[in-house]
């Protein structure tokens, strides 16, 4: 399977086929959301047509809140269409890492960077804050079809790695469950596989990208499609533990070996800019 490019592309599954006529309804109500979101963004800018910042004073969280849930479900719980990711429950730095890199173009998507161009960083971390603080059950995965033989590799690469290919194991910064890792790390469970694939995508043509050093960029491009894939589809397969929410930060994870650095604090994508 050819990975596919990272971005909320709605067009085409990742197997090139037009996604079902209900996942499209979604979309089209997903963008009239942003629309109207970018719009009251539009009537804060200055008259010289610069956007100002917006005071949390004079426009409510809500408001903003309701653009967010409007494609990333109510609550932040995720649609199932395929595409769009859950972001309650997530670690607050890392949603607001990646907040501030829709915002500044390091994750090109032209809809969000017009949306949080008005807000200020202590807006977005408000924003962050309140999906990382909202603790709600997961549904069941969405059934996977996979072989024996990608599903033993997809486990292997998440629980293990591969040391041959100085590729460490998922569960090295995303915690031992795979529910994340306190402060910045997400959690690889309970997500799409088609948005898997495209994040991974993604992060092999650079077309998603953090601070350097770009850890997630360095592990994928050592990795075939065959290996994303099946990495992608065994953890979009499993089901969530009793409790899903992020290990702390001081979580014993499993042991590496020199050549399996950097750890998640060595990561640009665990800084605060």
């Amino acid at each position: 399977m050819k990975v596919p490019s990272a971005g909320p592309r709605t067009a085409r599954t990742a197997r090139g086929q037009a996604p079902p006529r209900g996942v499209r309804r979604r979309a089209a109500a997903c963008a009239a959301a942003l629309l109207l979101a970018q719009a009251a963004a539009g009537a804060l800018a200055s008259p010289g047509g610069t956007a100002s910042v917006v005071d949390p004073a004079i426009d409510p969280l809500g408001a903003r809140l309701a653009a967010c849930t409007a494609c990333h479900g109510p609550q932040g719980r995720a649609s199932s269409a395929g595409y769009l990711p859950r972001i309650a429950g997530k670690p607050a730095a890392y949603l607001y890492h990646q907040l501030l890199n829709f915002r500044e173009g390091r994750r090109p998507y032209a809809a969000m960077k017009r949306l949080l161009e008005p807000l200020s960083d202590d807006y977005l971390w408000q924003i962050a804050m309140h999906f990382a603080a909202q603790d709600l059950p997961y549904p069941a995965p969405a059934a996977v079809q996979l072989t024996p033989l990608r599903r033993q590799r997809g486990q292997a690469l998440a629980r293990d790695g591969d040391p041959g290919l100085g590729v460490p194991a998922c569960t090295r910064c995303h915690g031992e469950r795979l529910t994340g890792r306190l402060p910045a790390a997400p959690g690889l469970l309970g997500l799409p596989r088609d948005y898997l694939l495209a994040q991974l995508g993604g992060w092999r043509t650079g077309e998603r990208r953090a601070h350097a050093p770009d850890c997630m960029a360095d592990i994928v491009r050592r990795l075939g499609d065959a290996d994303l894939a099946a990495a992608a589809a065994w953890l979009a397969a499993q089901p969530l533990p009793a409790d899903a929410r992020p290990a702390p930060a001081n979580a014993a994870g499993p042991a590496a070996s020199a050549p399996l650095r950097p750890t998640l604090a060595d990561c640009g994508a665990a800084r605060r800019p």
